[in-house]
């Protein structure tokens, strides 16, 4: 685009480094797939590929990993913007991966030396797990003796060794088990959860038909996070991972659960079991065992379901696909700025940030799990992986999936704390007109999965009705309230405040959760609902350029939903691999949009076959989704033509993703530990006027926020955050889509110590 975002007077929100001061001029990078394969590696080689190219670097494939590096010849290729084209929403690695013997022997690695040097290849991107990326840095560690030996043979000339001194590593983990220690997320997990929930959904129905109980097996040898989490997703009755072993008597207690369970007129019991689950003298317990167990003890109809490779399969999720798309940008941007003496790095997430970790410490790490649960100290390996009052919960604004899990969470956490929970039907409307019960655990029975809002939710703000509320509270003696909702839910907070001056009855522990498809509220990185309608945008326009493959060129126009926000148009356009996308906080005019045709029509004539753009809803008054497609199609004519797609309420429906369905879970949990604390100073000290809160992700930590001082970082004309950190990823997406466009690095990943300590998940910093 003509106009940078610095030009923007509504998007001054970093310090532009240019085009070209990020040069890459006379750098070789080569980029492989290693170990098991994970949807989205696809994505994270096609970043490194576009990234490496677009600041003027070579960049070569490696194919079948080390094998290939060993092998050499065709195996080593050098790659073109093209050459990943159509390849982000393909599952597993185009490039293959292969497990390699002969790169483990000193022989191997000097011939996989000698074909590096060949291609003056001197920078490695490493997309695997812990061993592939332990492999790489022994590699690196050799390099300079391996070099000496090559010149020794004759192989290579002297010089080669000054020329190419030193072999730079840059490493992204990617494994469907969550297994490595330093990042938060692994490349391919959430895909692996997709997969998971979308075959429990499935049994879940036939399970209440038949009345029985279902045994699942996930993956996970050494790590229960898949199953932790997918148990969480999706409601079940039991768990067992590696690194919590149950206690003797495990088998009673767990048959004890599912009886009183199917008392409480639930139809079906759903066993979630890791691989390599085992007991508290490492034995191993398997689903038959365990299928036996509950037969024998109980006489349920039972069944057993081994999901094994599917969880490996698919298309990648579109959290995989923008997780994986900002590490593979960032791992060149590390690999530019190494020197000689840079550790080997890998790059991780941590919270919603990208950070740059040195490799060897987070794979001792990782190790030293193993070792933890080897000499069962279990209490140890779950720490080296990563924490009677009336309650009332609502739902306040548009309904976000993931909603219904949050309300689970707040609901059964508050009743293990020994607190009366009360359900709130309709948002503030109902809640003026007593539409107000009990809800008791069983009663949320089944919800993770259900989208929606099962408690009714309206956007209707308490301020007109704040006496018959104030009524409402003290009629059932509410103690507390939890909001779960989007900006609506952000202004009730405010309004509730401002009437504390009137009503003592809002003198109580208020804390709103974020939930929202277009992640606009303030305090928040993240909402729940999101992470839902990101992949519905995805997985829609896979669709329909999958409708356009042997047809003459074509560009689809897709509007998305948002409001005033642009996170869903920019960040889906991102994972869809748009062209271009038009948002409300960007401003942009007919000279932009006459420059982005012209740019698609030179890729349409040279090698793209379909052109994706996205807009925002309410991106310009003028600039409509219509005008769009006309301008498309007028200056188009001759060299493609053009499809328009308004998604509508399809983003916000559906069940939610297993991210949503985990992140509601985790962050309602916290927001009800945080109501217990201050309901427990409240009780001692009598009314409080200072826990008005939003719990929100900010960078890398869950931070409870006043809503007052929040105030102040909100456009509320536009009902927005006056700086939205997805704005940084704007230039990833047109990088990615081949414009020369300015990237900020100002913030770039920074090597950290994986034994730092991270930012505190508690309130403690925050002046309530």
């Amino acid at each position: 685009n003509r106009r940078t975002a610095s030009q923007s007077p509504r998007s001054g929100w970093l310090t532009k480094i240019f085009f070209e001061n990020l040069s890459g001029a006379g750098k070789a990078i080569a980029v492989l797939t290693s170990g098991g394969d994970a949807q989205g590696m696809n994505a994270a080689v096609r970043a490194v590929v576009r990234m490496g190219l677009y600041v003027g670097a070579k960049v070569y494939f490696i194919h079948e990993g080390y094998q290939g590096m060993v092998d050499g010849g065709e195996n080593i290729e050098e790659a073109s913007w093209e050459s990943v084209s159509s390849m982000l929403q393909v599952g597993g690695t185009v490039i293959g991966s292969a497990r390699c013997k002969e790169f483990r022997s000193h022989e191997g690695r000097l011939k996989a030396a000698l074909n590096l040097v060949q291609q003056g290849i001197t920078n490695l991107c490493v997309i695997g797990g812990d061993g592939s990326l332990t492999g790489a840095n022994l590699f690196r560690e050799e390099w300079s003796g391996l070099l000496a030996e090559l010149v020794e043979q004759g192989s290579i000339e002297a010089d080669a060794v000054s020329k190419y001194s030193a072999l730079h590593i840059v490493g992204m983990v990617g494994s469907i088990d969550n297994d490595f220690c330093g990042t938060d997320m692994t490349i391919g997990t959430d895909s692996a959860l997709h997969r998971i929930i979308e075959v429990v959904d499935a049994i879940m129905t036939t399970a209440q038909s038949h009345q029985r109980t279902f045994v699942l097996e996930v993956m996970g040898r050494h790590c229960g996070y898949l199953a932790l989490v997918s148990a969480l997703a999706c409601g079940a009755d039991w768990v067992l991972i590696p690194e919590m072993p149950p206690e003797d008597g495990w088998e009673d207690k767990m048959c004890q659960k599912l009886s009183a369970n199917r008392a409480g007129m639930k139809r079906l019991n759903i066993l979630i079991v890791a691989e390599g689950a085992i007991d508290r003298s490492n034995r191993p317990i398997t689903t038959d065992y365990i299928k036996d167990l509950v037969v024998k003890c109980l006489g349920f109809d039972t069944r057993v379901t081994i999901l094994g490779h599917v969880q490996r399969g698919g298309t990648p999720s579109a959290f995989d696909r923008i997780l994986a798309s900002r590490m593979g940008v960032e791992a060149v941007l590390a690999l530019l700025e190494t020197t000689a003496n840079t550790p080997a790095c890998v790059v991780s997430l941590c919270g919603n940030q990208s950070v740059r970790l040195p490799l060897m410490e987070c794979v001792q790490m990782t190790q030293e799990v193993q070792r933890a649960m080897d000499g069962k100290r279990f209490e140890e390996a779950v720490k080296l992986r990563g924490s009677n009052f009336n309650v009332a919960v609502l739902n306040v604004g548009a309904p976000a999936a993931g909603m219904n899990a949050a309300v689970r969470s707040a609901v059964r956490v508050g009743i293990s704390e020994g607190h009366k929970m009360f359900a709130v039907s309709d948002g503030f409307e109902g809640f003026y007109k007593g539409q107000i019960r009990e809800i008791k655990w069983a009663d949320v029975g089944g919800w993770t999965g259900q989208g929606g809002s099962l408690l009714g939710t309206k956007r209707t703000l308490p301020a007109k009705h704040v006496d018959k509320i104030a009524e409402q509270m003290r009629e059932h003696n509410i103690n507390a309230l939890l909001i779960v909702g989007g900006f609506e839910a952000f202004l009730s907070l405010l309004e509730l405040l401002t009437a504390r001056g009137k009503y003592d009855e809002f003198c109580v522990p208020m804390v709103m959760v974020p939930a929202t498809v277009s992640n606009n509220v303030p305090g928040s990185d993240l909402s729940i609902g999101a992470d839902t309608a990101l992949n519905a945008i995805t997985a829609t326009c896979d669709r329909i350029k999958q409708s356009a493959s042997g047809t003459k060129r074509r560009v689809f126009i897709i509007e998305t939903m948002g409001g005033y926000c642009g996170y869903l148009a920019s960040v889906g356009g991102l994972a869809a691999g748009a062209d271009a996308a038009y948002i409300f906080e960007e401003p942009f005019d007919i000279k932009d949009l006459q420059a982005n045709v012209e740019h698609l029509t030179e890729k349409m004539k040279t090698s793209i076959q379909r052109g994706l753009v996205l807009r925002n809803e309410n991106c310009n008054e003028n600039y409509t989704t219509d005008f769009i497609y006309q301008l498309y199609s007028e200056e188009g004519r001759g060299v493609f033509d053009s499809r328009k797609n308004v998604l509508g309420h399809m983003q916000q429906g559906g069940a939610p993703s297993p991210f949503d369905r985990n992140f509601g879970t985790k962050i309602s949990a916290k927001a009800m530990q945080w109501v217990t604390k201050k309901l427990v100073e409240t009780f001692r000290h009598g009314k409080v006027h200072d826990s008005c809160c939003l719990l929100g992700m900010r960078r890398r930590a869950l931070v409870f926020q006043p809503v007052v001082q929040l105030k102040g970082e909100t456009d509320f004309v536009h009902r927005i955050p006056k700086e939205q950190w997805w704005l940084k990823l704007r230039p990833l997406m047109k990088i990615l889509a081949k414009y020369k466009t300015s990237y900020d690095v100002s913030d770039s990943g920074q090597l950290e110590h994986v034994v730092r300590n991270r930012p505190k998940e508690s309130d403690a910093s925050v002046a309530m």
